[in-house]
Order: C-alpha cells, then sequence, then structure tokens
C-alpha cells in the first residue's frame, strides 16, 4: 500500500477531527512521498523550529508509513532523531548568537520582570540544566524552547548533543512505535497527545499567573523611596 492510499483511510475514520489534522498529516505525506524517511526528518526539523507543527501527528504518521513497507522502523528512527537534533542545534545556535548581555538587556525593557528573576533561572538552569534539555524533549512545547536557554548559558555543545539526541530518540520511538502497531489507527495517539499537551499548556498559564499575581503584589508593599516619589 503506498503513502497516498493509506493516508485518506486513516483520515477518513476521523471527519468529526478538527481540520489541521488532516492538513498537516497531508503536508507530511507530500514531504515522505518526495524523499521518503528523510522526509520525515525534514518536518521533525521544521517542527523543533515551529512548534505549532505537531510531532504528534508527524511521529505516528511516519510509524504507519514505515509498516506498510515505504521504508523501515529503524530509517523512521534515524532521520526524525537527526531532524529533532538538526532543529534543536539551530535554536541552541540562536540563543548563543543572542547571549548574555543581550538577553539581559532585552529583559529590563519586560514590564514586571527584574534581572533578579533572570539571576534565579540561570542558577536554576546551573543545577538542573542538564536534567531540562533530556527530559524537556518529552514535554511539548519545551522540546524546542529549552534549546534557546542552552544556548544563551553555552552548554558544552558535545553534552548538549548527547542529551539531545538520547531524550528526543525516547520521544521519537515512543510515537513512531505506537503508529506502526496502530496502523491505520496511527491517528489515535494524537487525542492522547493533545490531552498531555493542555494539560501543559494549563501549567504554564498557572504558573504566568501566579508570577505576575506575585510581581505585582510585591512591588505594591514595596516602599516608596525619596527618588521614587
Amino acid at each position: 500500500m503506498t503513502i497516498t492510499a493509506a493516508v485518506p483511510t486513516a483520515t477518513s475514520s476521523t471527519t468529526a477531527e478538527p481540520s489541521a489534522l488532516g492538513g498537516v498529516a497531508d503536508w507530511a505525506v507530500g514531504v515522505m512521498e518526495a524523499i521518503g524517511a528523510p522526509g520525515a526528518g525534514l518536518a521533525i526539523a521544521l517542527e523543533n523550529l515551529f512548534p505549532p507543527l505537531p510531532s504528534e501527528i508527524i511521529l505516528p504518521l511516519a510509524g504507519f508509513t514505515a509498516s506498510q513497507g515505504n521504508f523501515s522502523m529503524a530509517a523512521a528512527l534515524f532521520w526524525t532523531t537527526l531532524g529533532s537534533v538538526v532543529g534543536a542545534l539551530a535554536l541552541y545556535g540562536l540563543g548563543a548568537w543572542l547571549g548574555r548581555d543581550r538577553m539581559r538587556r532585552l529583559v529590563e525593557k519586560v514590564p514586571l520582570v527584574d534581572l533578579e528573576d533572570v539571576d534565579k533561572v540561570e542558577a536554576w538552569f546551573e543545577r538542573h540544566g542538564y536534567k531540562a534539555v533530556f527530559f524537556g524533549r518529552m514535554i511539548p512545547l519545551f522540546r524546542s524552547l529549552i534549546s534557546i536557554p542552552a544556548g544563551i548559558e553555552r552548554m558544552h555543545l558535545l553534552t548538549f548533543t548527547a542529551l539531545t539526541t538520547a531524550g528526543s530518540l525516547i520521544w521519537n520511538a515512543i510515537f513512531i512505535v505506537a503508529g506502526f502497531y496502530l496502523g491505520e489507527s496511527w491517528h489515535v495517539v494524537e487525542a492522547y497527545a493533545g490531552v498531555f499537551q493542555k494539560i501543559v499548556i494549563a501549567a504554564v498559564i498557572i504558573a504566568a499567573v501566579w508570577f505576575i499575581t506575585a510581581k505585582i503584589r510585591s512591588r505594591r508593599r514595596k516602599p516608596v523611596s525619596g527618588t521614587d516619589a
């Protein structure tokens, strides 16, 4: 079975699903049809750079495509993990280019954020940076973003690459293997991953609200100095 014959079967059973599922799937299919397993890697590299592209759709679809004999599961794992690393290195480079000093100058212009907050984040990253890069590869949204502070803090490049490879391989393998064995029901994986993503987004929103509320309260409690007056 070719990819073009398989995907409509998979997506036709999900007419109630958001149209984005079919759109991203069709795009990923086109890339994989054009260049095979490297196409899955290219799609995942772009997903790292543009987080709205969901790996939760691309990876199971790559596994499903492998199950149809278009390429092997090993090839899907290799190319998607390579794509993850390439995308992460690009964002690491962005963070390294931004640099600590430039980042601090930008933060000074952000309302409610003090350089003390930046210092706390830097101290936290120094203590937990390795774990953040490794486990961050398995958390939606943070999968891409974690590369930027790693670049700003100039984490050792070989260490960053090794941690990114290991974390990405685990994440990619879960979804590719699921898509491989679910066959034409590969899209079921996206529903469960979507729940996880919503939990992460909700946690981020709650943390942001808590941070803003705490900063406003602390500033109200601060005594007004003669200079401020």
